[in-house]
């Protein structure tokens, strides 16, 4: 691997490494956590068939946009010969979070029901019984024609065989058919095996607009027009599940509260005649399916259907529901039951019951004790609050996050500060608008909603319970405004931290500029910025680019034309598709620094895989190569982000600067989910990699205690996390976060919870730092990135700071 810098000679073309092939499971190598194949149907124009196209859906089942420019889904029969080719049918577009994406293939001469408009459309004749599809990151065709073989192609991002299908993960999904398709469960999960992951049944294609084929319903049988023997909270009962999931249910009365006609069609009622038991909820969501609800807020109806708990995503708790429904209206124009108030006093302050780490589905609920239990309680139901705080700014897809409880951990920016697993702010909740007339507004975190704000509580994957607002209180801008660090003065060197989200030189100019006005204007241009998230040259195209020069010639342009200094770069370009992050992006640390102020002790030997080391010598420690690598071929860097390591020299003297992007918190339960205490178990490589760290501090430490080392960056954890203990072991660093007043401790804001995933610690020979976490980004709805960057300014020289702990 070649160490990549500025001033250095052009870079050859990229080196295809020969991968080779090994027996492996009948699974590709890893469950996806965002882009799965939800549902594949081949019988589309076959005799007997409804629908007249072959398509193949795909959802996404994480919690950001999954862009699919310059990705395939490709087609292989299900018993290949040695002359079968893969078939590839390119996309574009981009899949947000929960949403599906419709890829229509062949059409045959039967069939009388239309797709949906497809999202990407192919001309693949797939076979109704047997086949295989791949989801892949590239549109080269692929070659593996054996289970083995895909299972170490690391461009699928999932892979479903079905019938008899020779190529598949696990065992094939069966009953594929002319009339049937496999489709994956709602909550998208995917563990490796397609027969365990999809089940046969009806085509149910749908596109990113959540449209599906026919645009309605076949008629229906008129419903009753007297209220049958099962009322709402009957079919809510007094758990998380309902008693009567799977039964069919006559004539269940209720007033219309809300009708959503956007994403997850349907409506919600809620009985004016409740009984005596708090557990038991009033209201329930009618879901209509494709159909767009034909109902209005006030009216007076009867619904019939089935009963049936819908997980939304992968650990949640579920949405008790009543599905294929027949509605009769009775009367229209009728009051709405009255609104439970959210405040202080109402919302427990525990959060959710525990059932040591299993699920709570089972448990009774508790309204007065836990919040989860209240708000599970009041699922459905019409529920209000006044003038709440704004504790996560809008967001692309419209929604905002707002606490009912003011004096819950605030921040000193107005925000809700997330201060220990064992501390949950119960009063959060998100807010979103069911009046297209009524948008939610753009705010910033500190942001008012004055007044009364009412809607209906109800539950899904992405933040849990939330309120499709009816009612929306006005917002009170607080002029919260971004924050300016002070310069270092002469004697001081500045050394930052910015993730700067998947930067590569084919995004647009206005990302370039505003990340470089934070660099250059925001944090005073320091000496030394340690940067996250840089990807290669051509981002997520998986076409075996590793270099990032294009993409940092710009950004330092940029930096240079927003007033600051023009930064030199050092970085190791990592093995192709090795380092985790976007498929094909091959994220990396990066360190800029200004030759004007700092160099850089340029040392050859380091690459992508060999191990930097601490070498004592007669003038002190040094690196035996700079830039290095923390130890990459250990299996705490699996997948993941290798930390860079650099030796600078600052008035005579060196330093050491680690910069780390940790593995992401991805596949943890959700803090809301039915799974209690919520398992982490992306914390256990975190806890791996921060001790790799730890002891490569240590050996620098061995050889110089008065070592000066600065370890920074994204590590995806909390101050109080064991990821930071492991770090910290033995005082090898301190995290400087922990200086700071307690309201100030973050960088980050994740479902309205204002935390620390970036850090920056220093080592004892580092002397009085000063640390200022630079809020730009995380606490409003405009933003560069999702992270605040970070700087600490210390004097070199002197006697090693007076620890304290």
């Amino acid at each position: 691997m070649q160490i990549y810098r500025s001033g250095s000679v052009l870079l050859t073309g990229a080196v295809a490494a020969a991968l080779a092939v090994t027996a492996l499971p009948a699974a590709h190598a890893a469950p996806s956590a965002t882009a799965v194949i939800s549902e594949v149907y081949g019988g589309g124009g076959n005799s007997g068939a409804t629908l007249t196209r072959d398509f193949v859906e795909l959802a996404n089942a994480g919690s950001a946009p999954y862009e699919v420019d310059g990705v395939s889904v490709q087609y292989l029969p299900g018993s290949p010969s040695a002359g079968s080719q893969w078939q590839v049918s390119a996309l574009t577009g981009s899949i947000a979070p929960g949403g599906r994406y419709l890829v229509a293939q062949a059409a045959g001469t039967g069939g009388t029901v239309a797709l949906p408009t497809a999202d990407a459309t192919g001309t693949v004749a797939m076979a109704a019984g047997s086949g295989t599809v791949a989801l892949v990151s590239g549109t080269t065709p692929l070659t593996c024609k054996t289970a083995a073989e895909c299972a170490a192609d690391t461009r699928i991002v999932d892979l479903v065989g079905y019938g008899s299908a020779v190529v598949r993960e696990g065992g094939p999904v069966p009953g594929a058919s002319a009339t049937a398709s496999v489709a994956r469960a709602a909550s998208l999960a995917d563990t490796d095996d397609n027969a365990a992951d999809l089940v046969s049944g009806a085509p149910t294609p749908v596109n990113t607009k959540g449209e599906t084929s026919g645009g309605g319903q076949p008629p229906q049988e008129p419903g009753p027009t007297e209220p049958g023997d099962v009322r709402v909270h009957d079919i809510q009962g007094a758990t998380r599940v309902s008693p009567l999931a799977g039964t069919a249910v006559t004539g269940v009365p209720g007033v219309v509260t809300g009708v959503r006609t956007g994403g997850s069609r349907g409506f919600w009622i809620q009985d004016t005649a409740p009984d005596e038991d708090p557990r038991t909820g009033e209201g329930l969501f009618v879901y209509t399916g494709s159909a767009a609800p034909t109902v209005k807020t006030g009216d007076s109806v009867l619904v019939s259907g089935k009963v049936a708990e819908y997980y939304p995503g992968t650990g949640t708790q579920s949405l008790t529901q009543i599905t294929s429904p027949r509605t009769t209206v009775l009367s229209s124009s009728n009051a709405l039951p009255d609104a439970v108030v959210l405040d202080a006093s109402s919302v427990p302050g525990r959060y959710a019951p525990s059932a040591d780490g299993g699920s709570i589905d089972a448990l009774p609920l508790e309204p007065a004790r836990y919040a989860l239990d209240l708000y599970e309680a009041l699922e459905g139901s019409r529920v209000a609050f006044a003038d709440t705080r704004v504790t996560g700014a809008t967001t692309a897809y419209d929604e905002i996050w707002v606490t009912v409880k003011p004096q819950e951990n605030p921040t000193r920016r107005g925000g809700t500060l997330y201060a220990s697993y064992e501390d949950q702010n119960t009063g959060r909740l998100k807010v979103l608008s069911l009046d297209p007339a009524r948008p939610i507004p753009t705010a910033n975190v500190g942001d008012v909603l004055e007044g009364r704000t009412t809607g209906v509580l109800d539950y899904a994957s992405y933040g849990g319970y939330n309120v499709q607002a009816t009612e929306l209180g006005t917002l009170v801008d607080k002029k919260l405004r971004r924050e300016v660090t002070r310069k270092q003065k002469k004697n001081e060197l500045a050394v930052a931290t910015y993730n700067v989200e998947n930067l590569d030189a084919r995004d647009d100019q206005t990302k370039f500029d505003t990340l470089a006005e934070g660099v250059a204007v925001n944090l005073s241009s320091p000496d030394i910025v340690s940067l996250e998230e840089i990807q290669d040259d051509n981002g997520a195209v998986n076409d075996g680019t590793t270099g990032s020069e294009a993409t940092l010639k710009r950004f330092t342009d940029a930096i240079v034309a927003q007033g600051g200094p023009r930064y030199a770069w050092r970085y190791i370009a990592p093995e192709n598709n090795k380092d985790g992050g976007e498929p094909g992006g091959n994220i990396r640390n990066v360190f800029l620094y200004n030759p004007a102020r700092v160099s850089f002790t340029d040392r050859p030997g380091g690459d992508a895989t060999t191990p930097v080391q601490a070498v004592d010598g007669w003038k002190g420690v040094r690196l035996s190569a700079s830039p290095g690598r923390i130890n990459p071929a250990s299996p705490a860097w699996a997948n993941s982000r290798k930390p860079l390591v650099g030796e600078f020299v600052f008035r005579g003297k060196p330093v050491f600067v680690i910069g780390n992007h940790f593995a992401s918190k991805g596949g943890d339960q959700p803090l809301h989910g039915r799974f209690q205490e919520p398992t982490r178990s992306s914390e256990t490589q975190r806890v791996q990699q921060a001790a790799e760290v730890n002891t490569f501090v240590a050996s620098l430490l061995k050889a110089d205690r008065s070592a000066q080392v600065v370890a920074l960056g994204d590590f995806n954890d909390f101050e109080f996390s064991p990821t930071m203990k492991a770090l910290t072991k033995d005082r090898a660093l301190k995290p400087l976060i922990t200086t700071l007043p307690e309201d100030e401790r973050y960088s980050y804001v994740f479902d309205g919870n204002s935390q620390t995933l970036d850090h920056i610690l220093t080592s004892p020979g580092v002397r009085r730092p000063d640390y200022d976490v630079v809020h730009i980004n995380a606490e409003f709805a405009d933003q560069a990135s999702d992270h605040d960057p970070q700087v600490v300014r210390i004097k070199i020289g002197g006697n090693p700071w007076p620890w304290s702990w």
